[in-house]
């Protein structure tokens, strides 16, 4: 099986053609390959929720019915992704009309003073403990701003990559970045 830090740009075309042209095996190295790295922008997007498992078979059905509009414009890796964003984007408007996000008993009882200074560094306790409350943190923020976030900081994306992906200018990723750092910075500490 291929995986996907190497994968190159030829074998990438390979791996579609023949998944447009019915190879399920094909299909199933797409899902293989790329799966891991949609949960983790999916879960940043909507938390660690059964809603996160839903969304992501979502994409790979999205992808599998239109494959054959799929033109290579970009990465295969960008173009699912903007797809995993999209679905997020729209579960997270579902859940917002089905319930307040901001309901008064929804924050965390999670508290950073616990983590104080560790010579030997984080525990892994403390470690999940803080993964939890930048999570908690995430959801709090407006999916403009989330989204950015995600991609940038916690994927690892580059902004031109973030912007493609968003299918917004740069400046407007630059932008949100910033405002969305600073109202993270903000909610993490009334989450204190």
């Amino acid at each position: 099986m291929i995986r996907f830090n190497m994968l190159n740009k030829n074998e990438e075309e390979i791996l579609i053609a023949r998944a447009k042209k019915g190879d399920q095996s094909a299909f199933k190295q797409i899902v293989d390959l790329h799966s891991a790295h949609l949960a983790r922008t999916i879960k940043g997007m909507l938390g660690n929720v059964a809603e996160s498992d839903d969304v992501g078979q979502e994409v790979f059905i999205r992808f599998y019915k239109s494959i054959n509009q799929f033109e290579g414009k970009s990465s295969l890796k960008t173009y699912l992704t903007r797809i995993a964003i999209n679905l997020s984007l729209n579960a997270l408007k579902k859940r917002k009309r089905n319930y307040s996000v901001f309901e008064s008993g929804e924050i965390a009882e999670n508290s950073i003073s616990k983590f104080g200074q560790n010579k030997d560094g984080l525990l892994e306790q403390d470690r999940k403990d803080i993964q939890k409350l930048v999570q908690k943190a995430l959801s709090y923020l407006d999916p403009k701003f989330r989204t950015v976030l995600v991609l940038r900081m916690i994927q690892g994306y580059s902004t031109k990559e973030t912007a493609q992906m968003m299918d917004v200018p740069l400046g407007t990723v630059l932008s949100r970045l910033n405002s969305g750092q600073k109202k993270l910075k903000e909610i993490l500490t009334k989450l204190d």
